[in-house]
């Protein structure tokens, strides 16, 4: 049992196809296949009591050998309604799907593409949104990774800083950008903006050798050198 001794249900959408890296949900990178590095974090997170794959995957899932009950019967795999797949369904009308159909308190929402995310940071952030939430400080979570650099428009011009006035990039206020590594929030939270992030979210800054998100195929070797040094027993340092 969980958050606040509630149920707290993660959800890890899987499709078959992807568009920029093929196949990546599946592909094998630095030993395992790519879905199997952030299922076994969230597998290690004690608060976690179920893993709803919703996906349209099941055999692919199967001949990796995943199956419903797996992972000590914390797995449930959810057949993806035909009118939710495709490469331009919004991802907040899959979790609508799986909010419907498996009741929970709160859901955790991550992706495959964050192989990276490590059980020890997802327990954290799960600890500060029950704590967010019990307080009324937020009724949702999103992880972030903060910047501080000099942003301009695509028109060249300047948005955070005076290029008149040089002062050291550590020294501008921060930018906040929404990395996509996970979302916490309640099935209210999601019922009043149908979408993951609430009205009242709280960010979490996660760390930056576990904040890469496989997009394209260079993010693809930038996790999978990283990956290699975990799969060899190397803790992740600079975090």
């Amino acid at each position: 049992m969980t958050v606040n001794s509630k149920r707290l249900t993660a959800l890890l959408p899987m499709k078959a196809h992807s568009a920029r890296v093929k196949s990546k949900n599946f592909r094998e990178i630095a030993g395992k296949p790519l879905f199997r590095w952030i299922l076994d974090s969230l597998a290690a997170v004690s608060q976690i009591d179920d893993i709803v794959i919703n996906t349209d995957a099941r055999s692919i899932l199967a001949d990796n050998g995943l199956r419903d009950g797996d992972y000590n019967g914390k797995i449930h795999i959810r057949d993806r309604k035909p009118e939710i797949c495709g490469d331009f369904v919004s991802m907040n009308l899959v979790i609508a799907d799986d909010i419907e159909n498996t009741k929970s308190d709160y859901y955790l929402m991550t992706h495959t593409t964050n192989p990276l995310l490590g059980a020890e940071t997802i327990g954290r952030m799960i600890e500060e949104f029950s704590r967010a939430e019990r307080t009324d400080e937020a009724d949702s979570l999103f992880t972030v990774t903060r910047h501080h650099t000099r942003f301009y428009t695509p028109e060249g011009n300047p948005i955070n800083h005076d290029p008149a006035n040089l002062i050291r990039t550590q020294d501008l206020p921060p930018y906040f950008e929404e990395n996509s590594l996970c979302y916490l929030f309640t099935p209210e939270s999601f019922a009043h903006t149908k979408a993951r992030i609430g009205e009242t979210p709280k960010l979490f800054e996660t760390p930056q050798l576990e904040s890469v998100d496989i997009d394209e195929p260079d993010d693809w070797f930038i996790a999978e050198s990283l990956l290699m040094r975990v799969a060899a027993g190397e803790t992740l340092q600079g975090n």
